[in-house]
């Protein structure tokens, strides 16, 4: 059975950082991609981050710069590191993971995905 449990969020003030874990099970993790999402209340799930198995990475332009995405696939583990947070990165985080092909650039549309977290909350006060 393919589970992913996120961890890591919290509440932080503007400027803070925080390091969003997914581990992932039931599934071959080093062959799938992988990508972070976000939603806020009243909001559509969007894309932020993702890393396809040969390490290319795609980042939303909200993001970029600011967050890093990454990958141990000794551990089957998913990273997403989040510095100089802002009060609009607000949201409820998830991590999701699809079959992938070694070069691909990793999509980053939730309907791409086939699995999903349950999400962790991050809160960024001003």
């Amino acid at each position: 059975r393919v589970q992913l449990v996120e961890s890591g969020g919290g509440s932080v003030q503007a400027g803070g950082s925080l390091r969003l874990s997914c581990v992932a099970s039931g599934f071959t993790f080093s062959t799938y991609c992988m990508g972070w999402f976000r939603q806020a209340p009243g909001k559509e799930r969007e894309g932020i981050a993702a890393i396809n198995i040969g390490r290319p990475t795609r980042y939303a332009d909200s993001v970029r710069g600011r967050f890093a995405i990454s990958r141990d696939n000794a551990k089957n583990t998913l990273f997403l590191q989040m510095n100089s947070l802002k009060p609009e990165d607000t949201a409820m985080y998830y991590c999701a993971a699809r079959g992938c092909s070694f070069g691909w650039m990793p999509p980053t549309l939730p309907a791409d995905y086939n699995y999903w977290g349950q999400g962790t909350q991050v809160t960024v006060s001003s």
